[in-house]
């Protein structure tokens, strides 16, 4: 069965917590960076469901227990296009088809090394919020990177 994903909520909790961490999650920037753990949180919020899989999941309990696929681009990206299981799902779209509580990934290097959620769009500008640099809607094209993937959120598994 599939559920819709609630964009409007996922915003929402990217504009309340883009520049000040929610608490209740680990602050992974002295690490590694935060910034794909803001989006899982974001993408959660709008899909209020994990997948518990120790192998293939998407979830955070606390630090120490949580899935690759919370913090890191890659494993993400993979979750995320790829899942058939409990939890949200999207593919790759044109930039054209981008919405609010999409996901955007940037390779800046020789890998894909950074998430953002879209949370506004004016006249085709679009704006992300992020973490590892706490970022409130900041235009997309101020960004340097090699490619881009968009991704949509389509729904939530459950």
């Amino acid at each position: 069965m599939i559920r819709g994903y609630n964009r409007s909520i996922a915003v929402e909790y990217a504009l309340k917590y883009a520049l000040n961490p929610n608490p209740n999650y680990y602050d992974f920037d002295n690490i590694g960076g935060d910034c794909t753990n803001f989006i899982s949180q974001c993408v959660y919020a709008g899909s209020k469901i994990m997948n518990y899989n120790k192998l293939k999941g998407w979830y955070y309990i606390n630090l120490n227990n949580r899935a690759p696929s919370w913090t890191s681009v890659n494993f993400f990206q993979n979750f995320i296009l790829n899942n058939m299981s409990v939890g949200p799902f999207g593919i790759e779209i044109p930039k054209k088809d981008i919405e609010l509580g999409d996901i955007i990934q940037l390779k800046q290097d020789k890998i894909y090394n950074h998430s953002l959620i879209v949370t506004k769009i004016i006249n085709s500008e679009i704006y992300i919020s992020t973490h590892s640099t706490n970022e409130l809607d900041r235009p997309l094209s101020s960004y340097f990177y090699k490619e881009i993937k968009y991704i949509k959120i389509l729904g939530v598994n459950i």
